[in-house]
């Protein structure tokens, strides 16, 4: 009768005993690991047509849909219920940094551009930089040599000292046959 009564005592304490090692074991860990290792990866959502400020400063009132067109490119949405309505709209998200959006409105009386709203526009220059925010900048080597460098190769033949080929052939035969 006490042989039941030990044997469930001692798997209690040695699961209790390799619950407590694991703790340890899991505790000691928290050093080594930083919070980066084990974040989860967001992939970089593009959606839409970026327009620039410079884009909008080439727009006039008046300019037909094709001119349009040609200076902005093909809008992202057109109702077939507001015809004479063309939106532009484009949103970036990237890990680690706050999602950019943008939106252009343009309304069309007939063809010809009537009106246009959109909030501020960052001129392509201030995009570039806010897409370079975050991006960690890579060492570049320097890619130019001194003399006493280019010395260390050996010389490149010039042309003149290639071996001469076959000249080629003043007239070609014809690539189809004669009519007959």
């Amino acid at each position: 009768m006490t042989a039941s009564l030990t044997f469930p005592l001692i798997g209690i304490r040695l699961a209790l005993l390799i619950f407590c090692a694991s703790l340890v074991g899991c505790g000691s860990m928290g050093s080594s690991i930083s919070r980066d290792t084990l974040k989860v990866y967001v992939p970089e959502v593009v959606q839409g047509n970026f327009v620039s400020k410079e884009q909008r400063q080439a727009l006039t009132l008046g300019m037909s849909r094709a001119q349009v067109r040609d200076i902005l490119g093909t809008p992202l949405v057109t109702s077939l219920f507001r015809a004479d309505r063309w939106d532009y709209a484009f949103s970036i998200r990237r890990q680690g940094i706050p999602s950019q959006n943008f939106q252009l409105t343009l309304f069309f009386k007939g063809e010809l551009l009537e009106s246009i709203e959109g909030g501020d526009l960052p001129s392509e220059s201030e995009f570039v930089d806010r897409l370079a925010v975050g991006k960690k900048t890579l060492n570049t080597p320097n890619l130019q040599a001194s003399e006493e460098e280019l010395k260390k190769f050996p010389a490149q033949k010039s042309q003149a000292d290639a071996p001469r080929k076959a000249p080629l052939p003043a007239s070609y035969p014809p690539l189809e046959p004669a009519p007959r």
